[in-house]
Formats: C-alpha cells, structure tokens, sequence
C-alpha cells in the first residue's frame, strides 16, 4: 500500500520525509558554517587581536586564499583566516547540496519533470558560482 504523499506503492520517499530531511540539512549546514566561522575568529583574534590595523596598505589578492585548496590547504595548518573562508565556503555550499539533494529525492520518487526542473536549476547555480557570468 502507498504511503501518503508517495506515488509509488511500497515507496519510503514520500515528499513530508524529503522535506524534513531537506530542513535538516540546512540547519546543520548553517550551524556547522557558523562554528568554523567563529572558531576561526577566534583563531584569527588569538594570533591578530592586538596587532594594530594599517587600513592605508589593504591587500585584497592574497595568493594563498583565492582558491579552494589553497583555503583548506591554510585552514589544515590553522590559519585564522582560512578557517573562516572554510565557514564561509561551507555556508554557500549548503544551498547548493539542498539542490543536489531535492533532485535525488524526485528521482527516487520518479518525478522526471520535477528531476529535469532541478537539474536546471543546478547547473545555473554552479554556472553562476563557478565564475561563468563574469
């Protein structure tokens, strides 16, 4: 017998459990983010906190954090600052896997439109996040 919300008889993907899931895996997206983001704050401030600013000689293009592996490279090896790209490489990557997941879920309930909509939908999301409307 099919399971209410399910097409499919015998089916335990029903769209009240996809979207309890889908709920969780935001939430612990966004707390996990915000816990590397403020470890590495702290981190950040433990090495930094009383070294005085000179705003006059900002440099935005440090080398070592402009890409993914040099970011964990630096955080593996405790860098304050790595760490909290990290948090923030995860806080963006969450929405992204909340995309991923939603489309596992219609196909396994076999919801073809649904599955065609979200892939869609993902390839604009990583086309924008990999630098393609530039």
């Amino acid at each position: 017998m099919a399971q209410p919300g399910s097409k499919w008889p015998g089916s335990k993907w029903n769209d009240q459990r996809v979207e309890g899931m889908l709920g969780t895996l935001l939430q612990t997206g966004v707390v996990i983010s915000g816990i590397v983001v403020l470890a590495g704050g702290v981190l950040y401030l433990l090495r930094y906190g009383r070294v005085p600013a000179h705003y006059e000689t900002f440099d935005a293009r440090r080398g070592s954090l402009r890409d993914v592996l040099g970011v964990m490279r630096n955080a593996w090896h405790g860098d304050g600052r790595a760490i909290i790209q990290c948090g923030l490489l995860l806080l963006i990557a969450t929405p992204v896997a909340r995309v991923l997941f939603s489309m596992i879920g219609f196909a396994l309930e076999k919801d073809r439109l649904y599955v065609l909509l979200t892939l869609i939908v993902l390839v604009i999301l990583l086309y924008s996040l990999l630098g393609g409307a530039a």
